[in-house]
């Protein structure tokens, strides 16, 4: 009997191919940029995509402030969050956390794309977010990707 040609092959933590790139997220809307954010983190862009296994790229988003969110998201939108002591919910729309720091919208929503528990927790550290166009990862040499949509 012949063999077959061509071999599934799964990454592993020896075999990946992890870079760097960077993403300018200037007027883009957030859901869509975001999902691609998180396809990027996932690996899923790669053709030796493995489900289980941290196979993505590291992304650095600059001018995250500058991000758009469409219709009136911006104001009836609301996040919820909890302090943990009784009656500890706290809510804030996405113009409050971007008033105090810019960056907490896009880390949002990335993290809830991503997947929940251990696996999800350690992708989401490849995510860098930051307001205005500078960033200190110059030393890994990353190239710019410009989100299609």
């Amino acid at each position: 009997m012949k063999h077959l040609s061509y071999k599934t092959i799964s990454a592993n933590s020896g075999t990946v191919n992890k870079e760097w790139v960077v993403i300018d997220a200037t007027d883009k809307i957030l859901g869509r940029l975001c999902s691609q954010i998180a396809n990027i983190i996932r690996g899923k862009n790669k053709t030796n995509y493995t489900p289980h296994v941290d196979c993505g790229d590291n992304v650095i988003v600059i001018n995250a402030e500058k991000v758009r969110l469409t219709g009136k998201k911006m104001t009836d939108k609301v996040y919820t969050r909890h302090t943990g002591h009784p009656g500890g919910q706290r809510f804030a729309t996405p113009r409050e956390l971007m008033a105090k720091d810019g960056r907490r919208v896009v880390e949002y929503a990335v993290k809830g794309m991503l997947p929940k528990g251990r696996l999800g927790r350690r992708l989401y550290t490849n995510l860098y977010v930051y307001e205005g166009p500078n960033h200190p990862h110059a030393a890994q040499s990353p190239k710019t990707v410009e989100v299609q949509f």
